[in-house]
């Protein structure tokens, strides 16, 4: 197995009292690679890329702890191993706050580079003839761009300089409400308001959350607030401060002939097309109108509708729909996305904080 690395950080070992609170937690990726297959150095070091995690030495990779990463990176361990390598994942806590703070700013450098880079090419675009009216190719072009710009923002840990400009020249380019200066992306753009307005907030809904409630708090966790907290109430005039949504009199929910998940991916701009086909098995589910023919849909209602029986719990319940919905996302994200490292088949299930983790659904 590979060493352990001569980092300045300690391993928080089971027989250790856990670090002070206002120390940062790390997970630590150590690895090994043969020398075959010779395309596995380069699979395993997009795989890193695509996590956001940072070398601290050559062969060793860091990540801010969290359910998220450990997942991950347990993943990636046995995607390392199953290809004859060897890897250890350490959860770890660095001794000398220096040193901590300078990991972050290797994490904030790494993030702002890769604004630039997309700022470098948004500024070479130039503005459509007809704003209102795009070609084809542009349409495209400014997906593609929205799907980059998310892919960042989901592994930017620590706010790194540079997103407002993207915001601002991809609105610019795409000459919707945010670039004029009117309608909800103005404000995230312009003077930030929107963009604090919708964080770390309490999202409320109606109680018993079927299937567009558990999809709609799963996109906000996922893609608009990642520190949000969700409550149950009749009646909307109970919200107070809190942000309601799927519910009668305000907030956000149906608007004409999108659900509640179509209006929040449509107001917050998500442009994702494992989203869009989250967003069509909703709709079908909760209009009923087969809009879509999604194929996937009466399958997942019966599973929705077998978790309201099950669980009389609606904090519970609405857990298990994030989970499910998060499922869902990443195994359409994963039909989508370029060739990478597998996981063979034919291991029983076990658990990742103690075992090798069973092989992810394909």
């Amino acid at each position: 197995m590979p060493k352990r690395p001569a980092a300045a950080v300690a391993v928080a070992g089971a027989d250790r009292p856990a670090p002070r609170a206002d120390h940062r937690r790390w997970l630590i990726l150590v690895h090994q690679l043969p020398p075959t297959p010779t395309n596995l150095r380069v699979r395993t070091w997009r795989r890193l890329q695509e996590l956001g995690a940072v070398a601290v030495k050559q062969s060793v990779y860091a990540l801010p702890d969290s359910a998220e990463a450990r997942e991950d990176f347990e993943w990636l361990k046995v995607e390392i191993e199953d290809a004859g390598g060897e890897a250890v994942v350490y959860a770890a806590d660095h001794v000398d706050p220096e040193a901590d703070a300078a990991l972050v700013d290797q994490f904030r450098g790494a993030r702002q580079k890769a604004y630039a880079e997309l700022a470098a090419e948004l500024q070479r675009m130039r503005p459509a003839a007809d704003a209102r009216r795009p070609s084809p190719k542009r349409r495209r072009d400014l997906v593609r761009y929205r799907e980059r710009l998310a892919a960042i923002e989901r592994v930017d840990f620590f706010s790194s300089a540079g997103r407002d400009r993207v915001v601002s020249l991809l609105a610019a380019l795409e000459g919707g409400p945010s670039a004029s200066g009117k309608g909800p992306k103005a404000a995230s753009t312009d003077d930030n308001s929107e963009e604090t307005r919708y964080r770390g907030r309490l999202w409320v809904t109606r109680p018993r959350p079927g299937v567009d409630r558990m999809s709609s708090a799963w996109l906000i966790r996922r893609f608009i607030d990642a520190d949000a907290r969700f409550g149950f109430i009749t009646d909307i005039k109970a919200a107070g401060d809190a942000i309601p949504f799927d519910m009668f009199g305000g907030g956000f929910g149906h608007e004409g002939d999108r659900c509640t998940f179509e209006t929040l991916t449509n107001h917050f701009g998500i442009a994702d097309p494992a989203v869009s086909r989250v967003a069509e098995i909703v709709h079908d589910l909760d209009l009923k109108d087969s809009k879509f023919g999604a194929p996937d849909a009466k399958t997942l209602g019966l599973a929705i509708d077998g978790m309201k029986l099950s669980q009389p719990d609606d904090h519970l319940l609405l857990d298990q729909g994030l989970a499910l919905f998060e499922a869902l996302y990443r195994s359409f994200k994963e039909a989508n996305a370029s060739p990478r490292p597998r996981a063979v088949s034919g291991s029983s299930p076990v658990r990742a904080s103690s075992r090798r983790p069973s092989r992810r659904p394909r």
